[in-house]
């Protein structure tokens, strides 16, 4: 299945800036059911895709708990992403050139407005489950915070309600090393791609765990004095897979997007404003996540009115919420078993 496109001829932005000519692309699986009362909505972390299939296996697709035979599946692809959606990449209207590194400041708040665009157009009036982990999470609070009366179920995974000075300074480290490669401020095709190596590797100690990297990076031979060794080799290749499928430009956007989270801003606080939620909830924290501790599962769920609190024990760290899938699919039986029989 290829992407869908929706147009927004202006996205008015939080900033008061505006976004013109924006395309929001999307894709869906199985049906709506007679009711419509089937449609479950996933929101995808910083540098994944619509295609919700091929990163989320194990969890969304055939066979899977939620699985298109059954739920009508819907994700669409954010806001200053390289994968189909408006980019640093496209032209500016009003310039004829693409915006490179001046790209409008997205927030979390401008990526859940395009969402709720492209809702309307869909013409879904309700929805049974509004699922995210991570970046995505962050979108799924707010949805859930403006709309409270559209979602049944709200289920986040290693996430927050406020961005942490931790994640920030994790992402401004990214950003720097982006920045110090020189193609990145040329402002052309492929500039910042040496930046991006960096940054991933970076990105990746915030994404797994001590023990992780013990099990599986470790080198082999103590009677060897290797020239390199395999977590180096390990931090490369990472390195240059996500240089292969990403782009620079729009990697620092959306994570000055993730860093503008914060529910509580011009709504009396974080505590007020999860308050406002109405979807039933499942809160599902990582013990071994270090960039989205456990302490932040546990403030959402105990400002959400009634949500369920778990934990998931994992040695993968917060890359867990895409790893993870059988574990998580027990605690998303566990958590509909009250009201919803799948």
């Amino acid at each position: 299945m290829s992407d869908q496109f929706f147009y927004i001829p202006s996205l008015p932005l939080e900033s008061g800036e505006t976004l013109a000519d924006a395309r929001v692309a999307y894709r869906t699986w199985g049906q709506l059911n007679e009711d419509r009362d089937n449609v479950v909505w996933v929101c995808h972390a910083l540098t994944a895709n619509a295609n919700v299939l091929a990163w989320w296996p194990g969890l969304v697709g055939p066979g899977c708990y939620y699985d298109p035979a059954d739920w009508f599946i819907i994700c669409a692809n954010v806001q200053g992403s390289c994968y189909g959606s408006t980019s640093p990449r496209d032209r500016d209207p009003a310039t004829g050139q693409p915006r490179y590194q001046h790209f409008p400041l997205l927030t979390i708040r401008d990526l859940v407005t395009a969402h709720e665009l492209l809702r309307q157009d869909l013409g879904i009036t309700d929805i049974h489950t509004l699922i995210g982990g991570s970046l995505g999470g962050q979108q799924a609070l707010e949805w859930a915070v403006q709309r409270p009366d559209l979602f049944d179920h709200l289920v986040v995974i290693a996430t927050n309600a406020r961005h942490s000075a931790w994640g920030i300074a994790f992402n401004e480290a990214q950003r720097l090393a982006i920045e110090a490669d020189p193609t990145y401020a040329a402002g052309q095709p492929g500039g910042g791609d040496d930046g991006l190596r960096a940054a991933r590797a970076m990105a990746l100690l915030s994404y797994r765990s001590y023990p992780a990297y013990a099990e599986t990076q470790t080198d082999p031979d103590d009677d060897e004095l290797p020239r390199e060794h395999r977590a180096s080799r390990y931090q490369r290749y990472q390195g240059d897979k996500l240089v292969a499928r990403f782009d620079a430009y729009s990697y620092v956007a959306l994570s000055h997007s993730m860093d503008s989270h914060n529910l509580g801003r011009g709504r009396g606080g974080v505590p007020a404003a999860l308050r406002r939620i109405g979807a039933h909830t499942l809160v599902l924290g990582i013990t071994s996540d270090v960039l989205f501790p456990l302490s932040e599962q546990r403030e959402l769920a105990a400002h959400i009115p009634g949500a369920m609190y778990a934990e998931l024990d994992s040695r993968y760290g917060h890359d867990g919420f895409l790893l993870e899938t059988a574990a998580i699919t027990h605690f998303l039986e566990r958590f509909y078993a009250p009201t919803f029989v799948h």
